[in-house]
């Protein structure tokens, strides 16, 4: 790490937004809703490519070749789906930031590979024996090969030790957006936390100590309904970074949710609830229900401000079940009977205005249809105890 001051999270945003619009020609395009009204193939927007695919398809344009932003992203259905990670671990969330970078048929593999280096590495000042990176092995069923051109550009453009360059198939290392749409291989980053600079053997293993923090993705296929892939009419680049664990890395901790971005909300459930305060145990109940609880609230604030609603069917049936758990945990661990989720959505206004203005528009609505559907569920629940408790004395007789 370098030796300054600990960065705040809205200084790393900026950083990012900073490194790419003032050195490398980017425009900021700001992020667009987390509900993607006009595709049909996503419940939710899952990565900050999605507002460009008809750029990527060739169906449409934009007046700038280079693009970057922190886009909103919810991963708790489909093909991405995080759900029930969250609270478990260190690092999953249902709603995230990704820092991301675009080039729309401009520059390609060379200069988003040098690019990255050189921010983790020369402005962020990261370690670079605890950076490692994968790229793609090929795909005997898709006709692909090895993405030996991206494995050269890490040698020749970064300085890089060659041992922690790895390839690894399709699952890690091929990207698509959903079961069919622009996709192609990538090449990811993966940051080494263990004290000892010895985690080379847990990359790509779902180990908290070694995490994947930014993935380049090399746009040059798109995948029909089929699961044929065809060319591209132009290759593009698509990178996506998780903001809330580069964050991590950057102060210092062992946990995304040890960070700055959490703080506000954590305050805010403590002081809603009257429970003990955050503690970061991964097996305590208290924790992991502060995690859940500030997780799932996010995602909710979130998903409300941009048009979605809590129903039985589609994006909505996914926010319901978020809103459930959240509920369960809030009443199950810290014994609260009454809707507490919806006192929760300032601390969220708080901690992601500034970076999301349109969070700030109505956050009283948003909290009104959050109070209504904890309202209902915790009537559910309330007649489920009592049939419960009926059938367990009709036992007893």
């Amino acid at each position: 790490m370098p030796e300054t001051a600990v960065k705040t999270a809205a200084e790393i945003r900026q950083d990012f937004l900073d490194f790419f619009t003032e050195k490398h020609g980017h425009t900021f395009a700001p992020s667009s809703p987390v509900v993607p009204h006009d595709d049909p193939t996503l419940l939710f927007t899952n990565a900050g490519m999605n507002q460009f695919k008809d750029v990527f398809l060739g169906q449409g344009e934009r007046e700038y070749k280079r693009a970057v932003n922190s886009q909103k992203c919810i991963r708790a259905g489909g093909k991405h789906n995080d759900l029930e990670d969250v609270g478990k671990d260190t690092y999953h969330h249902t709603f995230f930031e990704m820092l991301g970078n675009w080039s729309f048929g401009d520059y390609f593999k060379a200069e988003a590979i040098q690019w990255a280096w050189h921010l983790l590495t020369e402005i962020w000042g990261l370690d670079k024996d605890r950076l490692y990176v994968t790229v793609f092995e090929g795909d005997d069923a898709d006709g692909l090969e090895p993405d030996e051109e991206a494995e050269q550009l890490w040698k020749e453009h970064t300085d890089i030790d060659p041992s922690h360059i790895s390839r690894w198939g399709k699952k890690d290392n091929f990207w698509e957006m959903g079961d069919s749409g622009p996709c192609g291989p990538c090449s990811e980053i993966h940051y080494d936390a263990t004290p000892d600079k010895s985690g080379s053997e847990l990359v790509n293993r779902d180990d908290p100590q070694v995490i994947e923090i930014w993935n380049l993705v090399f746009i040059q296929f798109n995948r029909d309904k089929s699961g044929k892939l065809t060319p591209l009419p132009a290759k593009h680049v698509d990178t996506g970074m998780g903001f809330e664990r580069i964050v991590r890395v950057l102060q210092g901790k062992t946990s995304n949710y040890d960070t700055d971005i959490w703080m506000p909300i954590f305050r805010a459930i403590q002081e809603k609830t009257g429970g003990r305060p955050y503690g970061g145990d991964l097996e305590d109940h208290t924790d992991i229900a502060y995690r859940v609880i500030a997780d799932h609230i996010r995602c909710l604030t979130v998903a409300i401000t941009d048009g979605a609603v809590p129903s039985n069917e589609g994006r909505g049936y996914v926010l319901r079940r978020i809103l459930r758990r959240a509920v369960r945990h809030a009443r199950q661990t810290f014994g609260v009977e009454r809707p507490v989720l919806c006192d929760l959505v300032d601390s969220v206004v708080e901690s992601l205005g500034e970076a999301f203005p349109e969070l700030k528009k109505d956050p009283e609505r948003v909290a009104k249809i959050i109070r209504e559907e904890e309202n209902a569920f915790l009537r559910t629940i309330d007649r489920g105890i009592e049939h419960f408790h009926d059938a367990a004395e009709r036992t007893e007789s």
